[in-house]
Formats: structure tokens, C-alpha cells, sequence
């Protein structure tokens, strides 16, 4: 356990490292916040702190980043503009940015789609997990070769090494000729069911196949009396970004992943 006193600020708190990923700051023996550094499932350490005055951030932050070399991210609420400033002041700098959408589940001329010749769609909970996880390792492995996982949303999700399908019931997929080529998750993290994922293997893409399979998604979810539903999309990535606002999704909100490369 290693404890640094700081005097110079206000408040004047120690900061001690209590566990590998944990620091405490305390003021006179009360606590006055708390750091932690989480290992996400891909390998990436995202900071968290929560501390009630800003000069105490600052100390947990300096510590923090002192005591971990290698690279570092955290997420941040873009109009949190006070939190934004303190990481940035820590020496964090922006990496990318990530639109926050609220979709309609009977966008217009929903009722009119119909799928790519010889694709039909499986709602979720009804694919077959052998293929399903099959079909993830392939959608994987080509954005790992082309943009890299590391550019799609960060997705805190329990899970065995190397499996990345944690519940098969939450994926609809896209069947062509009797193979899986297409999914996309929806799952119930609040009050609004999130698109987690959308993705069609690289030979089947461009062919309509990933919007048809949104749009039969979301009716899915209408007809269950679900008005709509959120998702996630990264700044750069115009083919998504064209999707979701080409049926109307609006977009309310956007987070910023910060990066310290290691030194």
C-alpha cells in the first residue's frame, strides 16, 4: 500500500494506492475520492475518478497516471465540460468521438421493406449459436484487418477469453442461401433497448442487407409496444452514421474517448 501526501491545494489530501487498480484520497481521514483503472475485455485500461473538489481529481489523476505506463483511455460526457478539462489537463488528449442516437421504431415506409433476393431474418433468439459465433469471429476479424476493433464502440461485457458472444438470445441475424451473414444486438442496459452492434460480413456488404435487418429489428421491437431504441456511433464512421440518420434516428447526445499513449 503506498501513500502520498499532498499539501499544495485545496483540499490537502493523501492519496493511497490500495489495491493494483484502486486509489483513495482522504481528507483528514474522510474520504474524498477514489481512482480506479479497469482492464476492458479487448486489453484497453480506461481510468475512472469520482472526487468531490476539482484540486483533489488533479492529485488522484497526477498519481494515477504516474504510477501506470502503458496507454491509458477514459470516456467522458462531451458536455461534462469540467471533467473534459481535467483529464486533458492531466495530459489526456482526445481520440475519437462517439454520436449517442435515439431511433424510432416505425420509421417511415418501415412496413414497405422487404430483404435483399434470397436473404430472410431471424429475430432474436432464434439463431442457431453454432453459426452465430461463427459469423462474429468472421465480422471480427475483418474489422480487426481494416479500421481494428479498437475504432468501434467500448463495450464493457463480461465474457470468456476470446468468445465474444456472451448471449446468443440477443442477436438477430441475416441468413443468405442457409449461412449467416449478417447480426445485430439489441440489449436491455436501460430503460431504451441499445443496438450494441450491426455488422455484415465484407462480401455481402452493400446490398441493403444491414439496413434491412435494422428496420426488422426496430419492428420487432414496435410490436412489442417499444416506441424506440438507442445506439452508438462512432464519428468517423459515415456508413453508420448514414444509416441510423437515414431512418430518422436524432441525435441527442456524444461521448469522447481520451487517450495517454505509453511511455
Amino acid at each position: 500500500m503506498d501513500t502520498v501526501r499532498f499539501t499544495a491545494g485545496e483540499p490537502a489530501v493523501s492519496i493511497t494506492r490500495v489495491e493494483p487498480g484502486l486509489w483513495q484520497a482522504l481528507d483528514d481521514g474522510r474520504l474524498a475520492g477514489r481512482g480506479e483503472a479497469t482492464a476492458r475485455p479487448d486489453g484497453r485500461v480506461f481510468l475512472s475518478i469520482d472526487a468531490w473538489h476539482r484540486s483533489v481529481f488533479d492529485q488522484l489523476a497526477r498519481e494515477m497516471l504516474a504510477a501506470l505506463p502503458d496507454a491509458l483511455h477514459t470516456v467522458v460526457d462531451e458536455t461534462d465540460r469540467e471533467l473534459l478539462d481535467g483529464w486533458q489537463q492531466a495530459g489526456l488528449t482526445i481520440r475519437r468521438r462517439e454520436w449517442e442516437y435515439v431511433v424510432p421504431t416505425d420509421p417511415p415506409g418501415i412496413g414497405l421493406v422487404s430483404p435483399p433476393p434470397a436473404v430472410t431474418f431471424l429475430p432474436a433468439g432464434s439463431a442457431e449459436e453454432a453459426p452465430l459465433r461463427e459469423l462474429d469471429r468472421v465480422v471480427r476479424a475483418e474489422v480487426e484487418t481494416s479500421v481494428g476493433w479498437s475504432e468501434m464502440p467500448a463495450e464493457v461485457l463480461p465474457r470468456p477469453a476470446g468468445d465474444t458472444v456472451v448471449d446468443p438470445s440477443k442477436y438477430a441475424v441475416a441468413v443468405e442461401d442457409g449461412e449467416y451473414v449478417g447480426l445485430v444486438r439489441v440489449v436491455q442496459v436501460t430503460r431504451l433497448p441499445r443496438i450494441g452492434l450491426i455488422a455484415v460480413r465484407a462480401d455481402r456488404q452493400r446490398r441493403g442487407i444491414a439496413r434491412g435487418l435494422l428496420l426488422h429489428t426496430l419492428g420487432v421491437l414496435h410490436r412489442a409496444g417499444i416506441t424506440k431504441a438507442s445506439a452508438e456511433v462512432n464519428e468517423a464512421n459515415t456508413a453508420a452514421t448514414a444509416l441510423f440518420e437515414g431512418i430518422g434516428a436524432r441525435r441527442t447526445a456524444s461521448t469522447v474517448e481520451l487517450m495517454r499513449h505509453g511511455r
